[in-house]
Formats: C-alpha cells, structure tokens, sequence
C-alpha cells in the first residue's frame, strides 16, 4: 500500500473538495475511551498461536529477497506459498493476472487464494499481500534499492501460514464453526507515491486507474471463489513489527464498524490492548478499499498511527527481519484466531 494518501469516508471528503484540499497531514484523531464492558461473556477455547513459527515463515520469505514481480525471488517465493498451504491440506487456486504498473511496466502476477474447511458453509476471509515494494522511496540512502518488506508483507503471510498450519491441526471437535479463505494478493505495493517520486510520471493516471493494491483491484473485479460472499474479512497488513500499534482505521470503521468492535474487544479480553488501541486512525488507501467495494466488508489491522503516520521502516530499506518481534506476530495471529473462535 500504501502511499501517504488518506480515504475519506464520501461525506467528509465531499466537504473537503468543497472548502479545498492540500497536502496537509490528517489531524489527530478522536480518542474515544475504552468500549470494552467488563462482564462481556468468557470467550471459547482457542488454541495457541505460535509465534516462532510464523516468524520462521517471515525470515523464509525474506530469504528468497525482495519479492518484486517480475524477478526470480517473486516467483520462488509464490510457489512456496502455494506449496505451504498445499502441505496443511487446504485447498489452494492461483489466479494469475497482469497489471500495468504507474511507470509502465506490465506486472507478471498472481494472487493465491488458500481454503480451509472448503466447504463450511459460513465464511471468514483473511487477507494479506505478498509482494514487496521495488523500491525504498523513504530511504534517505537507498531510495532506489528494492525492499525486504519483512513487515510489510511478509509478516502478514507469516501470520496467515501459520494460522492454516493451527487450523489444520485441530481435530474435528476443536475446529472453527467457520470455513477460513486465505486470499494473498499481489502487486499491491509497486504504487505512486507522489511525495518520494515526484520526478517520475504516474501513467495511470491519465487513465483514471489507481496504482496501488493491483492484485486486490483485480480480485474484486475477478472474484475468486466466483460470487464469494463471506461473513467478514480481515486484512493484516504490516503486522509484525516491534512496536507495532494498531489503531481503529477509518474505512473500517465506516464499512464494519461492528467487526472492529469484535476485533478489539477480543484483543482487550486476551491481553492484548497494548497492541490493539482504543484510538481512532485516519483512514488509509489499502487492499481493504477494493474488499469493500467488491462487496466484502473488511477491516484493516495495519501499524498506522491515530495521527495519521506510518512507522519509520515504511518504504525503506530498514524493513528486514531486525524489526520482526515474535511479540506483535503473536498479539496478531492469537487475536485473529480468537476472533474465528468466536464465531
């Protein structure tokens, strides 16, 4: 994702094109206090997350180098996706795609869509991208060099791995009511930020097309399953990194309100409220917009402040595995699976 342009919800940003727009930074965001009841009922057995496993998952992604597309690191890296969530039983579909990128360049991708319990009628989605972002724009040395995105990026797949490894594990008596659809999409971060590469030409837009998030784009426009309608989704999307905070976004609150409530009040009910806050974030332009407006309501679990800024990692070369805490990748994956034995 993720330049720093911010989604407005259709109201206020009416009233912005109205009054006039700029490139100022969003203002703080409202901090309502913690909504979290103290005699929400007791939450059921869900096993534990393990966290060293999801960070060896990271660090493997990480190995094959920057996953850009169009590189031999990219492809190795897909098939071991697929072949990860082939090992666990899931049923797995590769929707393969090109996309034109904002510099020109025609994008060999695919996105990977990884089902557990196929057919459970009731259905959770879990998304996540894997690629990484051909180059570190917000690096004050290397703005050209590619970027290990172990945050962002594989830090997500990470955690969705090892959540189809536990799900597969469990016997039949201690598996989810819901089925669980792991749909990784690609392409998402070869995007134009025009506060980093104001000398380059973003072509598509002269096209009216956005250049972020082209594997999601694609998706809602090619839904696989075909007319898939799950319950919810949740998208993970720079989540494993030390210090990593998780504000209530915009567009998810706007879209699914009630899924962030249920989110956040189960991280609170586990311990987990140091990670998950009860504060307000601007909204962000991420996979989670083209969820939505594919029908999808999703929510986004990202590192993105309530004053509107990203960590300093973000689009440099200092997203690598040294910024990887099992910690936050437990906080996450444990939540997330709670949150499935809720249902």
């Amino acid at each position: 994702m993720k330049n720093n342009r911010i989604w407005l919800a259709p109201a206020l940003a009416a009233l912005l094109l109205a009054t006039g727009c700029g490139d100022d930074k969003p203002k703080n965001a409202d901090t309502p206090a913690d909504t979290t009841a103290a005699d929400e009922p007791k939450l059921p057995a869900a096993p534990a997350f393990n966290a060293d496993s999801a960070y060896a998952y990271t660090a493997k992604q990480v190995a094959f180098g920057p996953r850009v597309p169009n590189t031999k690191a990219h492809v190795a890296t897909g098939d071991w996706v697929v072949q990860k969530f082939k090992s666990f039983g899931l049923s797995v579909r590769e929707q393969p795609f090109e996309a034109m990128a904002f510099d020109g360049k025609m994008l060999r991708s695919r996105n990977i869509v990884a089902q557990f319990a196929p057919t459970a009628a009731r259905r959770i989605a879990i998304f996540t991208h894997w690629d990484t972002r051909p180059f570190g724009d917000k690096d004050p040395v290397k703005k050209n060099a590619p970027i290990d995105g172990a945050c962002d990026g594989a830090s997500g797949v990470g955690i969705a791995l090892e959540m189809a490894r536990l799900l597969a594990a469990q016997p039949d008596s201690l598996q989810p009511s819901v089925g669980v659809d792991f749909i990784l999409f690609d392409s998402e971060d070869y995007g134009y930020d025009s506060s980093t590469q104001g000398e380059l030409k973003n072509q598509l837009e002269a096209q009216g097309k956005e250049s972020w998030c082209l594997g999601s784009q694609y998706w809602g426009q090619h839904m696989l399953p075909a007319n898939y309608k799950p319950s919810y989704g949740i998208l993970l999307d720079m989540v494993g990194a030390k210090g990593g905070r998780f504000s209530r976004e915009g567009q998810s609150r706007e879209s699914a309100r009630d899924i962030v409530d249920k989110v956040w009040n189960t991280a609170s009910q586990i311990g987990y409220s140091d990670y998950f806050l009860f504060q307000d974030s601007p909204g962000i332009d991420d996979d989670h917009v083209y969820t939505n407006r594919a029908g999808v309501r999703t929510i986004d679990i990202i590192d993105f402040s309530p004053a509107g800024e990203f960590p300093a990692y973000h689009h440099t070369t200092q997203d690598n595995m040294s910024i990887i805490d099992k910690r936050t990748l437990k906080a996450v994956g444990q939540t997330v699976i709670q949150t499935l034995y809720g249902e």
